[in-house]
């Protein structure tokens, strides 16, 4: 038949099709909240039944054909989510079936749980294991698909069927370059216009950033979420036990480990500066060291089953504080895109005044991309905070 755009009243009719559903009398509604894509829900009337449909439109769904995206990063999606399977598979959505001609996905419901970011807004803290399991999510999804993990024919194989030059090329641009130059996205409040400039004409931060948009562009050691944050993570209870469920892999590919891990440090720092700014007791500034604690002990853990022993253990010594180096400066990145560049935090634009927290974020993300090299531990990353 061909790719055809799905509508709310088309689901039911193509689940049934595609083998999924056998009822006539499925509810089905959109609840589409992302930047990119349309997401419905259909259920039984009875409650007992549901699942989740995600299909990518040709074109950015906030923007309209205006803005054409290819679906072919369903495809992305669809391969991240068939790796971490095999080695996480608790850590993500149930996946039921792909459909690469439609570029829909068709995963379990998730409407139980919440997102992470809308949690944390609301006041709540992080869950006692959320970043641990985060920390581990990386590291199981990262050694398995590096060269530690994978024989080399098999890493070729990945490299290429992952490439992903448009969705890549949004990051270089809106994450690593679009922020230090006048561009058409960017924005920010009117009362951090010197900060906007003083960041323009900072040399030393520009030459940064270009190191770290450098790696970005060349560093591919491990298949990556491309987009991990604090949105793109539910949580919640079930059955008496937390659950989290990591989603949203579409920027997936082949790059730099440190990217992942700085995506999600830049959301909980974030997510402090708001509760700093509430006067709020929170414990957002555990968060970067718990979750890289998870992660290093997960590598460690793995290092034993490694495909080339040639790789010595002082090797990853050396190895993991590379990681660590360039997913703080990393950080600084999200942290100042977020701030004044194209897509703007909800932590930080719906506070009272978002100004003075919005103004040390960005001094903060400054720090830890021009300071990386000094920043040895998560204790110098929480001196700063203070």
């Amino acid at each position: 038949m061909g790719y055809r755009i799905l509508e709310t009243e088309d689901v039911a009719g193509y689940l049934r099709e595609r083998g999924h559903w056998d009822l006539s009398d499925a509810e089905v509604r959109e609840v589409s909240d992302g930047n990119m894509n349309r997401v419905f829900l259909a259920s039984s009337k009875d409650g007992t039944r549901s699942l989740a449909v995600k299909q990518a439109l040709p074109w950015v769904r906030v923007a309209g054909p205006s803005w054409p995206m290819s679906p072919e990063r369903a495809d992305a999606e669809a391969r991240a989510y068939e790796r971490v399977a095999a080695v996480a598979p608790d850590k993500i959505p149930v996946i039921h079936g792909y459909d690469p001609e439609n570029y829909a996905l068709v995963m379990e419901d998730m409407s139980d749980l919440e997102v992470l970011r809308t949690v944390l807004n609301e006041g709540a803290p992080y869950g006692p294991d959320t970043s641990a399991r985060i920390g581990e999510f990386v590291a199981q999804l990262s050694f398995t698909t590096s060269d530690f993990g994978l024989a080399s024919a098999d890493r070729k194989a990945l490299i290429a069927a992952s490439v992903s030059p448009e969705l890549c090329e949004i990051t270089e641009d809106v994450v690593l370059s679009e922020p230090y130059i006048e561009h058409e996205h960017n924005h920010w409040h009117p009362e951090l216009d010197d900060l906007a400039a003083e960041f323009r004409a900072d040399a030393r931060l520009r030459t940064e950033v270009a190191d770290l948009r450098h790696v970005f562009m060349t560093s591919a050691q491990a298949l990556l979420h491309g987009d991990l944050h604090t949105g793109s993570v539910m949580v919640g209870v079930r059955e008496g036990a937390p659950v989290i469920r990591v989603f949203d892999p579409e920027f997936s590919f082949v790059g730099p480990i440190g990217f992942d891990l700085g995506l999600y440090w830049a959301n909980t720092l974030v997510s402090q500066a708001r509760a700093a700014a509430l006067g709020a007791e929170s414990d957002h500034a555990d968060q970067l060291r718990l979750s890289w604690e998870a992660f290093e002990a997960e590598f460690r853990r793995l290092w034993p089953t490694r495909v080339d022993t040639f790789f010595d253990d002082a090797y990853l010594d050396r190895f993991l504080a590379r990681v660590w180096t360039e997913s703080i400066g990393f950080a600084g990145t999200e942290i100042v895109r977020r701030i004044i560049g194209f897509a703007h935090l909800t932590d930080l634009t719906t506070l009272p005044d978002p100004v003075p927290a919005s103004r040390r974020a960005l001094l903060l993300g400054r720090e830890l991309i021009v300071g990386r090299a000094e920043l040895t531990s998560p204790e110098d990353v929480e001196a700063l905070l203070h």
